[in-house]
């Protein structure tokens, strides 16, 4: 069903994991504010946060947004018909479960990733001091 939803609207999504907002805007052309209320509507639609606290959608999120929008603008369902449909055609909306975001890294993971590096950098640069 998503893959139909794309090719009625000709939307190539970009071979990435993730998404800001701004790109998610850009490749489904609904306006950010637009993503944010459907997010308070669609509860399936459920970007996590990054440590910057933008939102950070998956692929799969792109595609139920491009199937909502199709559902709402060109299909002219209402929001209480697409949040129907959605559900009839989605496992996991049925079940209540909301996409899960699996970030590769918690905070203190990233900060030693990054102090691994600096001390790594730090060696080189010492190589290349000696040389």
């Amino acid at each position: 069903m998503y893959a139909e939803s794309r090719r009625m609207t000709n939307t190539k999504i970009p071979d990435k994991l993730y998404f800001k907002i701004g790109e998610v805007a850009r490749i489904t052309r609904v306006k950010p504010y637009v993503l944010r209320y459907w997010e308070s509507e669609f509860k399936i639609i459920s970007p996590k946060k990054s440590l910057a606290k933008q939102r950070v959608y998956t692929r799969k999120d792109v595609d139920l947004i491009l199937e909502i929008k199709n559902l709402l603008y060109k299909e002219k369902f209402t929001l209480d018909g697409a949040k129907r449909k959605v559900r009839e055609t989605r496992p996991d909306a049925r079940s209540g479960k909301t996409s899960q975001l699996a970030l590769p890294f918690t905070e203190e993971a990233y900060r030693k990733t990054i102090r691994d590096i600096k001390k790594e950098l730090c060696s080189i640069r010492e190589m290349l001091v000696s040389l």
